[in-house]
């Protein structure tokens, strides 16, 4: 059974409400898991055997800011705001060699004309959806619910939410800012592949970026009832030279009275996206 957390929106209530109509989870043999030491049984709640993923998780790192390795450093376009308006430094959360992105030429050459024009560039300036793996650590929190079958994500950013089928794979229809997820288990981590992605959502706010080829696969590893392990591994001959993995952790939201509100953005996003449109008296 899914309990709804009072603060979430009747959408997501209503999405909750249909999780339920698939087929049972697929088995599959295990994974190697070289992140963290497995879990024991004991160590985390559990539902129908599975690990209970059911939470409102957030992250605590900077890699909204920048996925890869960087300093901190002032943003000249709000010189006003002093240090409120400065990117903190961050290690890196890409699992390479170097724990840099290998882009191929023409995308890393794409991804420096993305950072050349932020803020106005970056679809989290105009309260577009996230995309997957941005979603798990934008600084805003979001619920997993995880029923018998179907588990439905819900995000504070934007409203922006999906359901992780459960059952047969489903083929994605069209490209979109979330993708279509299809997951499953491998013993204790749920593992989603998102395909159908759309070439417009970015990884961070320093112009990393995807294409419609890009397929991201999700491991969500259980550590405690307080930490989940997440993985994003990503692949894209169009733009990368080989496949790359982010991984950072994810720690439950669990002080009084914690719930996911609102943060429907689209009025804050207005001047920015149609600023340019609106005929303004000469000074």
């Amino acid at each position: 059974m899914i309990r709804l957390p009072s603060g979430a929106s009747l959408g997501i209530a209503t999405l909750a409400l249909t999780i339920g109509a698939c087929a049972q989870p697929q088995e599959s043999s295990a994974p190697a898991v070289d992140a963290a030491p497995e879990a024991a049984a004991s160590d985390f709640s559990r539902l129908d055997g599975r690990p209970d993923l059911n939470g409102l998780w957030q992250t605590n790192v900077p890699a909204n800011w920048n996925l890869e390795a960087h300093s901190a450093a002032d943003l000249p376009q709000f010189p006003g705001l002093g240090a409120i308006a400065a990117i903190p430094a961050g290690i890196s959360y890409v699992d390479t060699s170097d724990g840099e992105i290998p882009y191929l030429p023409e995308a890393l050459a794409q991804r420096d004309e993305n950072r050349a024009g932020w803020p106005a560039t970056d679809p989290e300036a105009k309260c577009y959806m996230p995309g997957i793996p941005r979603a798990a650590y934008m600084p805003y929190p979001f619920y997993i619910m995880q029923g018998n079958q179907d588990i439905l994500f819900a995000y504070e950013f934007a409203t922006a939410n999906r359901v992780v089928n459960m059952g047969e794979p489903q083929s994605a229809v069209v490209p979109t800012w979330m993708g279509t997820s299809n997951g499953r288990w491998e013993g204790d981590t749920l593992v989603v592949e998102v395909t159908g992605n759309n070439e417009l959502a970015w990884y961070d706010r320093a112009g990393n970026h995807r294409s419609t080829s890009t397929v991201v696969t999700e491991r969500y590893t259980k550590v405690s009832d307080d930490r989940i392990d997440y993985e994003a591994t990503i692949e894209d001959p169009t733009l990368y030279s080989s496949a790359w993995t982010i991984r950072l952790p994810l720690y439950r939201r669990s002080e009084a009275g914690a719930q996911m509100l609102e943060f429907k953005c689209v009025p804050f996003s207005e001047e920015l996206i149609y600023g340019h449109l609106v005929k303004r008296d000469e000074e």
